[in-house]
């Protein structure tokens, strides 16, 4: 009788290499295949909308599911958070069907696709056992876990049982495994409060620079620097941004500017975009692009973020630029493969004759 282990090794077998850069304008470290109601694109759709512009993606889900409080909306069905008062809650099978759905694809079109496990609560101690359970279901599929929200405006209040914190035992025990794994960690969490005190602590990022400290390990991409709809760049953001790449005890810390909102913030002036352009040239290997669209529809609207960032990629330079939209996502992204696919190997049990 066949064993899983030489299932597994056939599964690697027929995978294809991915895609060569010159193929290509962009890679997308940061895209939701499905919605906050677990709605979403079709992934054979999306490939063609990825076209021959996108090589490759970090596909994922959402991990909470909207509530329909028929008491709060009535006939009204929200399909996003700030919709409704209702909560959120973990929604674990987002993981079983993005697997599904990239086992659906060709060899080829899965070079393209590196999925991402999500479906978890950051604030349970059970976590792990969730993403070790992920792993060893769906051999050969998953290269990180993420987005996952520790702190999010709006969302982490909405959360039923609470939201998560950046001093929970719970998320070091998350970070702990993915280094020992090799997965690549998309961390969404707020730099700032929403609508701060002038005098107001930033208490998150001091939180925030002790977790990255204590997992040194781990391959950890922080989403969208930090920023969102109201949480705005605190004083001294490239600054801050600037001391933790410098920090020889974070050699793999990395950010992606992924999302319209983060996008909003860097191109509105010129003296903002010279300053971010400026920082990316200094720290070339540590930053990613990511659009963080949700369930896209076509190509135009998909790659709306990237044309926003026009202005700031004509002030990097050549090697920053290449960098930024491609070869520092094949770099982490290979690295977790290879050695996902080890610790697979090394911890699937051969199945009983």
């Amino acid at each position: 009788m066949k064993t899983l282990l030489t299932l597994l090794g056939v599964c690697f077998a027929l995978v294809a290499p991915p895609p060569t850069s010159r193929d290509y304008v962009v890679n997308d470290s940061h895209v939701h295949l499905t919605n906050y109601v677990q709605q979403g694109t079709d992934i054979h759709r999306f490939l063609d909308i990825m076209g021959s512009k996108v090589g490759r993606v970090a596909l994922f889900g959402i991990p909470l599911q909207q509530e329909w409080s028929y008491g709060n909306t009535g006939d009204f069905a929200p399909i996003y958070y700030l919709q409704t008062d209702a909560p959120l809650y973990y929604y674990s099978f987002t993981d079983a069907y993005i697997a599904m759905a990239y086992r659906s694809l060709s060899a080829a079109d899965r070079a393209r696709v590196d999925p991402m496990i999500t479906g978890f609560n950051p604030a349970d101690m059970y976590a792990v056992d969730h993403i070790r359970r992920v792993l060893t279901t769906f051999p050969g599929v998953f290269s990180g876990i993420g987005e996952f929200s520790i702190h999010k405006e709006f969302v982490s209040a909405k959360i039923a049982g609470g939201g998560a914190t950046l001093t929970d035992p719970a998320l070091d025990r998350i970070l702990d495994f993915a280094a020992e794994a090799g997965l690549v960690t998309i961390v969404h969490s707020d730099i700032d409060v929403p609508f701060p005190k002038p005098d107001q602590e930033p208490y998150q990022l001091s939180q925030l620079r002790d977790l990255f400290l204590r997992h040194p390990r781990t391959t950890i991409i922080w989403a969208h620097a930090g920023v969102g709809r109201v949480v705005h760049p605190v004083s001294r953001q490239i600054d801050i941004l600037d001391a933790l790449l410098s920090n020889p005890a974070l050699p793999k810390l990395h950010i992606d500017l992924s999302w319209s909102e983060t996008a909003k913030y860097i191109v509105a002036r010129p003296e903002t975009v010279d300053a971010m352009a400026a920082l990316i040239n200094r720290h070339p290997d540590r930053f990613l692009f990511g659009t963080d669209e949700v369930a896209p529809t076509d190509q135009q609207h998909y790659l709306t973020v990237y044309d926003t960032y026009a202005p700031l990629l004509a002030r990097l330079t050549p090697e920053a630029s290449d960098k930024f939209r491609k070869r520092n996502f094949e770099r982490l992204f290979d690295a977790a493969r290879r050695h996902v696919r080890a610790w697979e190997q090394a911890h699937i049990k051969e199945t009983p004759q």
